[in-house]
This record gives C-alpha cells, sequence and structure tokens, in this order.
C-alpha cells in the first residue's frame, strides 16, 4: 500500500465510522487538520502491519489505525500515548560543553546552568544534554530499542556520563485518559540487560489528558 492509500483508508474511516471506537472518539475529540487536510504525525510499519499516528487537536496523545496492507484494511483503531524516550544529563558543576565532551553522539538539545527555561519564566538549576534518535511517535518497545542501539554507539561515553554527571534514559508518557484506564510500558529481560551493560537507571513520567468517552 502508498501512503496515498493509507490516507484514503483512515479518511474514509473517519468520514463513515464503521467502528465503534471511531465514534467514541470523535465525539470527544477532533484529528488535528492543517488547511482542512488531515495531519498524519507517522506512518509506522512492521512486516505487514502498520500503525498510523494522527494528532489530536489541542491533545499531545494520538488516534492511531492499524491497518494489515496486505488485506488492505483497518484491524483496530485506539488512542496512544505521546511517548517520548531520551537519554538526559545533567551536572551542577560542568557545562554543556563539557558534558558533550564525554561522548561523540549526536545531542538533541543542550542548556547551561542558569539558561533561561523555554517558558522564559525560570532559570536552569543545572547544565544538561539531551540524547533522543526519534522524536516521531512510536510505540515504547521501538521507541527504547532505538535509544539503546543509538547509546551502544559509544557505550565507553555513555557510561562515563553516566558515572561523572547524572546521566540516565528519561520515558515520558502522556496518556489519553478515556476510561481511567491507562496500561503502561514493559521493559522484557533484555531490556534491562542493556540498562545494566550501558550502566544506566530509567525513570518513567505519566501524565493523562483529554475528555472522558461518553458511551
Amino acid at each position: 500500500m502508498t501512503t496515498e492509500d493509507i490516507t484514503n483508508l483512515v479518511e474514509f474511516e473517519l468520514k463513515n465510522q464503521e467502528f465503534g471506537v471511531t465514534e467514541q472518539i470523535l465525539e470527544i475529540h477532533s484529528p488535528a487538520l492543517l488547511e482542512n487536510k488531515l495531519q498524519i504525525a507517522n506512518v509506522a510499519f512492521k512486516g505487514d502491519a502498520v500503525s498510523v499516528f494522527i494528532p489530536i487537536e489541542g491533545e499531545h496523545f494520538y488516534l492511531v489505525f492499524y491497518i494489515d496492507t496486505e488485506k488492505r484494511e483497518i484491524t483496530g483503531i485506539s488512542t496512544e500515548p505521546y511517548i517520548s524516550v531520551y537519554f538526559k544529563a545533567t551536572s551542577k558543576e560542568l557545562s554543556a560543553s563539557e558534558l558533550n565532551g564525554y561522548t561523540n553522539l549526536e545531542l538533541s538539545e543542550s542548556w547551561n546552568k542558569g539558561d533561561k527555561k523555554p517558558s522564559e519564566r525560570a532559570f536552569y538549576s543545572v547544565s544538561g544534554i539531551i540524547i533522543e534518535p526519534n522524536t516521531k511517535p512510536n510505540d515504547f518497545e521501538t521507541k527504547f530499542k532505538e535509544l539503546i542501539s543509538e547509546l551502544k554507539k559509544d557505550k565507553a561515553g555513555v557510561q562515563q556520563l553516566a558515572k561523572f554527571a547524572d546521566g540516565y534514559i528519561q520515558v515520558v508518557m502522556d496518556f489519553h485518559n478515556g476510561n481511567g484506564i491507562l496500561g503502561g510500558p514493559n521493559l522484557n529481560e533484555a531490556n534491562i540487560r542493556d540498562l545494566n551493560d550501558l550502566g544506566l537507571s530509567i525513570d518513567f513520567a505519566f501524565y493523562a489528558s483529554g475528555r472522558s468517552y461518553k458511551s
């Protein structure tokens, strides 16, 4: 299936609401549009399965369509959380440049102690760097694996940042609080071995937002 085929399939379902869950979601939220055109944040492929992430107007979580490309049909629809999985290292003593000196990995973000935060209402109390190889929406398992793969490219540098700065993996998830049941990520044995091998801890921050289902 082409991206156009996938988009047409999603737009058809949004218009005709053949799945009950589509009606439930559209009762309380609206897909994000740009110039009256449906926005697609990501199309994630896993073999014949495709997950299509649609931004929700005014929210962080996504409306997701699961598609079987071989059968050319939607197999499921749900809301999925915004997920950010990144490596973060901070220090009160070291500058962002000094933190960066420990690793040859590409930084996604950096700041120095005393810099203004993006809100411009507060200042950073520590210097820091962030490494996040993929900011597109996807499931936790995929984003975690991508980050671990990136960090393994400079295992020694990451271990140094964990030892001499506060280096760890941060996971931020913003769920749709549609029915009070949020779920959550899972770390398997291989994930835990990877964390141990890199000398890293992992921190989770969970949020819930959005309107409750009416039915």
